[in-house]
């Protein structure tokens, strides 16, 4: 998966000449709380965020009163509290590798970058839509789970006894067990109207099969 399949590009730009009232109004309008900075030209050359602007409205100048407040912001554009050295992406980057820059950084949003020009964003909310879809949510299934070490071929056995038996595997994903050193859980979504009977097929041929939330995950442990 990469940045270049998931990032929006149809991008709402300001200039540094905007005015912070215009970019507010921008933000409220397009409900977005990201707005990339251009040059007209698509160069990018700053970012602003919805939180740049609270810091704005929030600044020393309050002390002001309102009418001198207004003026003063009326001012002020979107150069003045812009960041300007801006993290960015490239489309052809791994999400998973957008997905811990925004994590590790604390942004919210990566510009995407290529030839010098802006091409696209790429939010939280985006990935979380990633994560969603690559876990099945949104379709008629039901999960289940199962915990083990890195053994080679559980994945190929797993396939295999669903292939026996019919079974559609709609999605599968393995991460680890907190708290479990080297134990791992893996995620399966089966149709709903399969659900019982692959459950069933499994714990025939010794798996565990988790189907819900438990306290204790000892006796579900190869």
């Amino acid at each position: 998966m990469y940045v270049g399949w998931y990032m929006k590009t149809k991008l709402v730009t300001i200039t540094p000449e905007t005015s912070l009232f215009k970019a507010r109004e921008m933000l409220d309008t397009y409900n977005v709380s990201h707005l990339p900075v251009t040059d007209g030209k698509a160069h990018l050359v700053g970012l602003l965020t919805d939180r740049d602007l609270k810091e704005a409205w929030a600044s020393p100048a309050t002390t002001l009163s309102i009418h001198e407040l207004t003026y003063v912001l009326q001012k002020l554009t979107v150069s003045h509290v812009m960041t300007r050295e801006v993290v960015t992406a490239t489309p052809d980057m791994h999400i998973e590798r957008a997905a811990m820059i925004l994590h590790d950084r604390k942004f919210g949003a990566l510009p995407v970058v290529k030839d010098e020009k802006l091409v696209g964003i790429v939010t939280t909310t985006d990935l979380m839509e990633v994560l969603l879809t690559a876990v099945g949510l949104g379709s008629e299934t039901q999960r289940l789970s199962l915990l083990t070490n890195n053994r080679i071929g559980i994945l190929a056995d797993l396939g295999q006894l669903m292939l026996q038996a019919d079974i559609n595997i709609s999605s599968i994903l393995t991460i680890p067990v907190p708290g479990y050193k080297d134990m791992w859980q893996i995620m399966m979504r089966i149709a709903a109207e399969d659900f019982a009977r692959a459950v069933e097929i499994m714990r025939k041929a010794d798996y565990k099969v988790l189907t819900q939330y438990e306290e204790d995950l000892r006796p579900y442990l190869p």
